[in-house]
């Protein structure tokens, strides 16, 4: 059975390593057709910004490969010998700890390179080192309070419930429940730095345009992103009496109202198509199908990496071979979130209007450097939005017809 998993593991890192050269391939030559949706020197900043990051992605890739086989080898049974403890619950808080944090330690390199060198020379990092390890030092406490009752939990379901999987997974899909309703609480007492907007005439038609749609929020902010970002993006959090609609101060500052609007639209085609419970209940059957493969192993898996077959071994495998399962899924749940795209993007539009929803979407694109063209395989295994090009296509705007001066007229109109 353990051979099952490796050779899964196996494939699905040849897979992404496949993935990873085609796309760096395709966008090589894009990078020399004529600029669509981005201006000339953004096509080609962003080009090379997805290049590197692949690049960083493949590295990073060959990197957990061979921590995947040292854990397997005998990483997994070495942490076991050293963790002497009787107590079955404490030994799983102790052991599942440690291993999350070795592999975020030797993961960290690729992190400080992605924010400090990566992210720094394309203009998206505002990072400071102190703000970095501000804010790992306040995640690393969250982690260790809230993820020690978490794992001690599951130990203790796993350790008197004979069908553990059914209720393990009952609990651990409440949990997530109530981290997405407390995520802008958490967000905005310990990380980012919330206000009411300061603009009420924007407030205001945001607020009319959330009650058409009989959207209750308790409240509309701005978040200072910019001290760590410079990307724009917006998004509705919380869950229940916690929701509320939350802008990135650079995403305020570089949209106009009715751009604004229009992107806040597309948000509430979402939450209008019941995208929101479609998204719970498709993470609540893939939990549930994750549960029931890793509630049901036979011993020889814990054997074969010189394990008992015990809570803290259980909740180990879980999280090493987990990421084979979510890559070999994440095609279906993509194409359905694609759709979902769709669907919200018609509404936006009908919100408010195409030309505001494509002027946003084309200030987006530029601002974020994000490259219009991927290779059909990597669009296949990692976009949850349609391809820009297809979803302009949708909106009723041929990007092949516009000229570079259309396009920058319609990116750097003024804002105000």
């Amino acid at each position: 059975m353990l051979e099952v998993f490796v050779i899964s593991y196996c494939l699905y890192f040849l897979v992404s390593i496949y993935t990873s050269f085609m796309q760096i391939g395709f966008v090589k030559n894009a990078k020399n057709m004529r600029p669509i949706i981005l201006d000339e020197n953004r096509y080609a900043e962003a080009a090379n910004y997805t290049i590197e990051k692949e690049k960083v992605t493949i590295v990073s890739s060959f990197y957990s490969f061979i921590l995947f086989i040292i854990w397997i080898g005998f990483g997994l049974k070495t942490l076991d010998s050293l963790i002497l403890i009787e107590s079955s619950i404490l030994k799983a808080v102790v052991f599942i700890n440690l291993f999350i944090i070795i592999n975020w330690l030797l993961g960290l390199p690729f992190d400080l390179y992605s924010t400090f060198k990566l992210d720094k020379k394309y203009g998206f990092s505002n990072m400071t080192p102190a703000l970095f390890i501000k804010d790992t030092i306040k995640t690393g406490i969250l982690f260790l309070l809230f993820g020690s009752i978490v794992i001690a939990a599951i130990s203790w379901i796993i350790g008197n419930f004979s069908t553990w999987w059914i209720w393990g997974f009952v609990f651990i899909f409440a949990v997530i429940i109530l981290i997405n309703m407390l995520y802008p609480v958490i967000r905005d007492k310990m990380f980012d730095k919330f206000e009411a907007l300061k603009d009420k005439e924007l407030e205001e038609k945001i607020i009319n345009l959330l009650n058409q749609v009989g959207f209750k929020s308790s409240g509309v902010f701005s978040v200072d992103a910019s001290k760590r970002d410079n990307r724009l993006n917006a998004y509705f959090g919380g869950l229940g009496s916690t929701k509320r609609v939350v802008l990135f101060d650079t995403l305020i500052e570089k949209l106009s109202h009715n751009e604004l609007l229009a992107v806040l639209g597309h948000e509430l085609g979402h939450f209008k198509n019941g995208d929101i419970l479609k998204n719970i209940g498709i993470m609540g059957v893939v939990m549930f199908v994750f549960f029931a493969i890793f509630g049901n192993l036979s011993d020889e898996i814990f054997l074969g990496l010189g394990l008992n077959n015990e809570p803290y071994a259980i909740i180990a495998v879980f999280l090493l071979f987990s990421p084979i399962l979510s890559f070999f899924l994440m095609p279906l749940i993509s194409l359905i979130s694609r759709h979902n795209e769709y669907a919200a993007d018609e509404f936006g539009s009908n919100m408010q209007s195409k030309e505001d929803l494509i002027s946003a979407l084309l200030k987006l694109a530029n601002e974020n450097k994000s490259f219009p063209l991927s290779h059909p395989l990597y669009i296949f295994f990692y976009y949850s939005h349609p391809p820009l090009v297809e979803r302009f296509k949708e909106l009723g705007y041929n990007v092949h017809e516009n000229s570079e001066e259309a396009l920058k007229d319609s990116i750097y109109a003024d804002a105000n």
